[in-house]
């Protein structure tokens, strides 16, 4: 198995695990890799480098504890993006674990909790541009959420 870094036009990085160089660049020829966070089919190889093993090499030193703040330290070798990258994936993690799935019913039901019809309880659903153009006329907080196409079917 090898891993490479990946990036798409939009400047998302992540890895990509795959049986050879080979594997790696028919996906890529054949359109099958996408960004997870934005589903980009353009991805582009980025350098990485490559791990040695050596006889008589030290143990690895365990990995500082992150801080809890977003700011990078003098010291961070990760890019604020993608700090703010994982942070922003965790966010939107956090919001699919922590509300239910309408679907196409998110207009109907955020209506029915606002006006007393359900039971409170945080939703996420698909709504058009005017459906959540109408809810916040009527005072109803709506916030659109770009969801990766990762997190919308079945994760493993």
């Amino acid at each position: 198995m090898i891993i490479f870094e990946l990036g798409c036009t939009s400047n998302h990085r992540f890895e990509g695990w795959f049986a050879s160089d080979a594997d790696l660049q028919s996906q890529m020829d054949n359109g099958l890799l996408e960004c997870p966070v934005c589903a980009d089919k353009s991805i582009l190889r980025m350098p990485s480098a490559p791990r040695l093993n050596v006889s008589g090499a030290r143990e690895p030193q365990p990995a500082p504890k992150p801080s809890s703040d977003l700011a990078p330290r003098a010291d961070d070798k990760e890019p604020i993006e993608m700090t703010m990258q994982a942070a922003w994936l965790r966010a939107v993690q956090h919001v699919m674990n922590n509300t239910d799935d309408v679907g196409d019913r998110f207009a109907e039901e955020a209506r029915k909790i606002h006006y007393g019809e359900a039971d409170e309880r945080a939703i996420r659903g698909k709504a058009t541009p005017d459906e959540a153009e109408a809810l916040r006329d009527e005072g109803i907080d709506v916030v659109s959420l770009p969801v990766p196409a990762a997190f919308k079917g079945t994760l493993q």
